[in-house]
């Protein structure tokens, strides 16, 4: 556990020294796109009830750790291949789950700012009063993990060429087509058939849901599909990772 940790903290001051000119700009645009949605979406509805609030003001957090999580450092992976910065961080002699903790506490610090850039719109915007949850740092810790883990098995999976038209394409379904800002009532049946086994409305609803907690109390339901969802990333990433030390 000591070496574990040595790494980690290693990592993590390689990686933001690295990416130093690089995360002021990641901190403004997705602090904007966060903020966007919550605004943007509202000006789509000549009216709103305080269930459409509650989607917008909730989704945009579930939006900003997308982005972070599922486009931005799945990209940053591609073009670590290309350049072949990736083979040379494989190469160093440190766990290999340090290096994804690193990783990922980097990308979860750049979502916060979005986060709750986000969550203070909405709620003025809407005049929203929230009964907040103590399980919502669990709760977005969880969320955070499921996005970047996802993120990073896509990367390592697919080829650089087609990392940007993949996460594009989950951005799009997030924002879009998924029961994130708004009810899954609202999508044809066949698409929401297929958020049933989709990580996006459970990461959605474990934001909302200990942000907003429900009359009825939490449903578990959520974090276990979230749970499987993260067992799932961590384990494609670490089987690809050690295959080719």
């Amino acid at each position: 556990m000591p070496n574990w940790l040595r790494s980690y903290g290693l990592l993590l001051r390689w990686n933001i020294l690295r990416l130093r000119t690089e995360l002021p700009l990641f901190l403004i645009i997705q602090t904007l796109l966060s903020v966007g949605v919550v605004l943007g979406f509202s000006f789509l509805m000549p009216s709103y009830d305080r269930e459409t609030a509650l989607y917008l003001t909730t989704g945009a957090p579930t939006v900003a750790l997308v982005t972070v999580g599922m486009v931005l450092a799945p990209q940053m992976v591609a073009q670590q291949k290309l350049r072949g910065m990736f083979d040379y961080q494989r190469a160093m002699p440190v766990p290999r789950m340090a290096m994804l903790a690193a990783d990922a506490t980097v990308w979860m610090v750049v979502a916060i700012p979005g986060m709750i850039a986000a969550l203070l719109v909405g709620v003025a915007r809407f005049d929203l009063t929230l009964s907040v949850s103590p399980l919502v740092l669990p709760a977005a810790l969880l969320v955070a993990l499921v996005a970047v883990s996802v993120g990073y098995a896509v990367a390592y999976l697919v080829k650089p060429e087609v990392v940007g038209v993949i996460t594009n394409l989950i951005l799009i379904m997030t924002m879009m087509f998924s029961p994130v800002n708004y009810p899954a009532e609202r999508l044809p049946d066949w698409l929401a058939a297929a958020h049933q086994f989709l990580p996006f409305q459970y990461l959605a609803q474990a934001l909302r849901d200990t942000l907003d907690t429900p009359a009825g109390g939490l449903s578990a339901v959520p974090f276990l599909v979230l749970a499987g969802w993260a067992v799932v990333g961590l384990g494609v990433t670490y089987r690809v990772m050690t295959r080719r030390a």
